[in-house]
């Protein structure tokens, strides 16, 4: 499944293909995500080498579940037997019962992101036997302190599934901190849900990606001008049983990417 996965998201003309990240699928995680989970460099790298041209990336990787060493070394491998083809998103995670069965401290996990991933960029830089070349480094998290971390430290912000009033928002907050920090605004590279739909969803509550194919694209354009160069269209709605059928995700993938090549004739 895996393996059609990357074949035709790479067939269908898109450009990135990214993975989660759990270690322990602790009852908080199987509750919200279906079995089995594939450790995501391991998988990345397989993916690598059955793709030609794609991206490769994670969303997110938890920071604080690795060392930062050995985060930093796998990665910079990765990216050097792919050919410069991995995406770094990171992220503090939700998951308390698996940072339980890590040993890791939950109430931590903000300060040992930021930790380790000044840590890691600095093995990038010194170390070279670490060297990367040059991997984008996309940091979640939609509180003022994921906000913070992505001006400090990433070189884009990666939201998840949001609506677009809430973006609009965080956007004039992300503006603020970096111009408290004297640092530039970091790239924006959102992940977005897709969620095909026959009639349109209507409500303050509708996300960016879910509705007819004209509010997609709407919504893509939309992204495109606040600044988006990369938008990540997530297809998962929540139904575990999608993993075994991923034909709805692959048509809704390629009514997109048909419309956006596409986009007057397709419409006319």
């Amino acid at each position: 499944m895996l393996r059609q996965w990357a074949r035709t998201v790479e067939g269908l003309g898109f450009d990135l293909l990214m993975v989660s990240d759990h270690v322990v699928i602790t009852p908080d995680v199987a509750e919200q995500y279906p079995a089995p989970f594939y450790e995501p460099f391991t998988t990345l790298s397989w993916l690598a080498g059955i793709t030609d041209r794609i991206r490769l990336g994670t969303t997110v990787l938890i920071m604080p579940y690795r060392h930062p060493l050995l985060t930093a070394r796998m990665a910079a491998n990765l990216n050097q037997l792919s050919g410069g083809r991995l995406i770094l998103g990171v992220g503090v995670g939700w998951a308390r019962q698996e940072y339980a069965a890590l040993g890791v401290p939950f109430e931590r996990r903000g300060r040992l992101t930021d930790e380790y991933l000044r840590a890691m960029r600095e093995a990038w830089a010194d170390d070279a036997d670490y060297r990367s070349g040059d991997i984008p480094l996309w940091i979640g998290g939609n509180s003022d302190a994921g906000l913070r971390r992505a001006v400090r430290m990433g070189d884009a912000w990666h939201p998840l599934r949001f609506t677009l009033p809430y973006l609009r928002e965080a956007l004039d907050r992300l503006a603020a901190i970096a111009d408290e920090e004297g640092r530039p605004m970091p790239a924006l590279a959102p992940r977005i849900l897709l969620n095909l739909t026959e009639t349109p969803v209507t409500g303050p509550e509708r996300r960016a990606g879910e509705g007819t194919i004209e509010q997609i694209l709407d919504d893509v354009d939309q992204l495109r001008r606040l600044g988006a160069g990369t938008v990540v269209l997530d297809p998962f709605v929540g139904d575990a049983r999608e993993t075994e059928r991923p034909e709805a995700a692959w048509q809704a993938l390629a009514t997109v990417a048909t419309h956006l090549k596409n986009p007057r004739s397709e419409q006319s």
